[in-house]
């Protein structure tokens, strides 16, 4: 495959959790962050509200990533309790999920600048469930894993996944508002983009927030396939990816004539 930190998966398209142990280092900023730093700020700077949302109550919790973040980026500053001046100094997009008392995860505070086609406003203060509740056959599939994972994790304990889709753009906001293009009928392959997410899940010891790290990468499709092997599994994923979930991932339209031209570059 080509060189990439991604892979895609192989068999036929299916939701799962994908998790693998994972280091705390994934919440450190590198030199190789400062362009993307330096986006986040624009947008914060320009609609801060949109991007950086946190409930009254979670002061506690930001406080307490925001510590996390200064052990990890000595020097780093921004106020332990805004979440865009937070989300102008470190790397990664986050989100910081707790129970109010008791009961399922909510979203209680995060900044997100690079989404792909979600908006955090809509999602803030709603449990997991109501989160992926677009997402078709998603809870139906790993709603109770994801519950249990989150309830089981413990502090000091990392854990990574991947997600990926197909994107007509290489912008890394993909905001619904933004009215970036889609993918269309005759999308080709040199006219797309792989975009996959690095997530990571950490539990923080003192309020026992779970903090949850996005980090964005995209690649032109056309790099990843050049290999048949890469091609030949996204050809399969694509094929059998439930229509509905194809509408949903934006690839529904395009999805016919990228099958066929991959199954070309898999011979």
């Amino acid at each position: 495959m080509a060189a990439s930190i991604f892979e895609l998966p192989s068999g036929a398209f299916r939701f799962e959790m994908g998790l693998r142990r994972g280091d705390a280092a994934f919440f450190r900023n590198t030199p190789a962050d400062d362009s993307l730093l330096a986006e986040r700020v624009r947008w914060l700077d320009t609609e801060s509200a949109r991007y950086a949302v946190a409930l009254p109550g979670s002061e506690e919790l930001l406080e307490e990533a925001a510590s996390l973040a200064r052990s990890l980026n000595p020097g780093l500053v921004g106020s332990a309790s805004d979440p865009a001046a937070l989300g102008k100094a470190w790397a990664p997009d986050f989100l910081l999920l707790s129970p109010k008392t008791t009961g399922p995860f909510l979203l209680r505070a995060g900044c997100v600048c690079f989404p792909s086609h979600w908006d955090l406003g809509e999602k803030i203060g709603c449990p997991m469930a109501e989160i992926h509740a677009p997402v078709p056959t998603l809870n139906e599939s790993l709603g109770r894993q994801i519950d249990a994972f989150l309830t089981a994790l413990r502090p000091g304990m990392a854990w990574e996944r991947w997600n990926w889709g197909l994107a007509a753009t290489p912008e890394r906001n993909d905001h619904p508002a933004r009215g970036l293009p889609r993918l269309a009928a005759d999308a080709t392959i040199d006219q797309v983009w792989l975009r996959a997410e690095h997530q990571a899940f950490l539990r923080l010891p003192q309020t026992g927030a779970v903090l949850f790290g996005i980090r964005l990468l995209i690649e032109p499709l056309g790099e990843i396939v050049r290999e048949p092997r890469a091609a030949e599994r996204l050809a399969q994923l694509l094929e059998t990816m439930p229509e509905a979930v194809a509408r949903y991932k934006g690839v529904g339209q395009a999805r016919a004539a990228l099958i066929a031209e991959l199954r070309r570059a898999s011979k």
